[in-house]
């Protein structure tokens, strides 16, 4: 085999050291970076609305709340999805947190209450612990050992952009259109991936 990933008696890729984007992983790993980076832009976004969100809701006294009910719930979703993706694979864990995520933003988008909005924050911190911890499984099993460190490159990466442009682009959505629709974006962004 070639020292790229291809031979170089008919071009086809192998496995071992190759491309993450090449032709036998590019949908896995465009699929991996994109549920990194909705998660990376809803949790750069959200920081930014939160402050609106809890004056809007007669909530200040319970806004520190909101990154410590993520924070917590994706803790617990993180131990819990290890021993689940180790008996049952990634697939169960992975899909219960994306739709535990999906569900999240949901109530945080039409909270009426803080305490609501609070609640929709632990389950995203469930969708995202669980998701994550599936994410790790995935690329363990899913691509050879010299191509990992490339992939979660890659995912470190996929926090960069909404670490630069989340809290911008959130900010402006909140003034535009208020800070509800910081987490339907974040909705539009998921619903595809």
């Amino acid at each position: 085999p070639h020292r790229y990933g291809v031979r170089a008696d008919d071009g086809q890729p192998v496995t071992g050291p190759g491309s993450i984007f090449g032709p036998e992983y590019r949908v896995l790993t465009l699929g991996v970076i994109s549920v990194m980076t909705i998660v990376a832009f809803e949790a750069m976004g959200v920081i930014t609305a939160m402050p609106t969100a809890a004056r809007e809701l007669d909530g200040l006294s319970l806004y520190a709340w909101g990154s410590t009910a993520v924070t917590a719930a994706g803790l617990y979703a993180m131990a819990a999805a290890g021993g689940w993706a180790d008996r049952r694979g990634p697939v169960p864990p992975l899909t219960a947190g994306l739709v535990a995520f999906l569900l999240g933003t949901l109530v945080c988008g039409f909270a009426p209450t803080m305490p609501v909005l609070l609640l929709g924050r632990a389950f995203q911190g469930l969708g995202f612990g669980a998701a994550i911890v599936a994410l790790y499984v995935v690329i363990g099993r899913a691509y050879p050992e010299d191509m990992r460190p490339r992939v979660f490159t890659a995912l470190s990466g996929a926090w960069v952009v909404p670490g630069i442009v989340g809290p911008l682009v959130a900010g402006l959505i909140t003034d535009a259109f208020g800070w509800r629709w910081v987490f339907f974006g974040v909705l539009l962004l998921l619903i595809p991936v």
